[in-house]
């Protein structure tokens, strides 16, 4: 009886060290870790201007020098300001890197959708809380013919990526895969990342941005030219009434 006993204490402490070995070996993220890691979005603010806040909440004994990176794929409907993001990293340190030009005047019929990259930052007022703030804009519509007063846009969720800094042993945890992507928003090099597969209906969002009418085209176009020329008229009035064209 005590040899079977001593077998099994010796296969579990095999299996207990076995576990270890391959957490450690994958930079500490074990599956019950993985499991507790949440994703919220949020869209603030108003209008054609809106802020896209994402927060990463994370369980207990989050792994030393974690890291985590949203790619973020955008419609043609909205887009990003470099110039704006750039001023942002000087302010807050938001770090985000786009993989295309942004033509910044652009309508949305004449616009190709982008992705970016944006490294998440650490919640100084919450632990195990990363989260990142990326302003976007919304692109002007082609006027409708049908009377829609508005248009939605949809923003689909993004890809979850995580890496521990300095750990050269990232293994793949199914359904968890490994994937390249830009080390840091300076994107001077490429490192083997985690991809999170999270739940998708929970974090979609969308925003609505007005269309014009095209069937006030000829009002509008007729209203502005009136405006125009009797503010002319009265511009050519007052000129002549204070006697500027003769002191000419």
């Amino acid at each position: 009886m005590v040899i079977p006993v001593l077998f099994y204490a010796l296969i579990s402490a095999v299996g207990i060290f076995g576990a270890a070995h391959a957490e450690k070996d994958n930079c500490g993220f074990s599956g019950k870790w993985l499991d507790s890691v949440a994703v919220s979005r949020d869209l603030l603010k108003r209008g054609f201007h809106r802020e896209l806040k994402t927060t990463v909440q994370y369980g207990p004994l989050s792994p030393d020098g974690l890291q985590a990176l949203l790619v973020q794929t955008l419609p043609r409907g909205v887009f990003m300001d470099p110039y704006q993001l750039a001023s942002l990293h000087q302010d807050t340190g938001l770090q985000v890197l786009l993989d295309s030009e942004v033509d910044l005047e652009a309508p949305a019929y004449l616009s190709q959708g982008f992705s970016a990259f944006v490294y998440a930052t650490w919640d100084p007022e919450i632990p195990g809380r990363l989260q990142a703030a990326v302003p976007i804009h919304g692109r002007y519509r082609r006027p409708s013919g049908s009377g829609r007063g508005w248009e939605r846009v949809e923003i689909e969720p993004p890809r979850m990526l995580l890496r521990r800094e300095g750990c050269q042993q990232l293994l793949p945890t199914p359904p968890h895969v490994l994937v390249d992507a830009p080390c840091t928003f300076r994107n001077l090099s490429r490192c083997r990342w985690l991809e999170i597969q999270l739940p998708q209906g929970q974090m979609d969002v969308s925003l609505e941005l007005p269309v014009g009418n095209q069937s006030l085209v000829v009002s509008v176009c007729a209203g502005t030219l009136l405006v125009t020329l009797l503010c002319c008229a009265l511009i050519t009035r007052a000129v002549w009434r204070h006697g500027f064209l003769q002191a000419c």
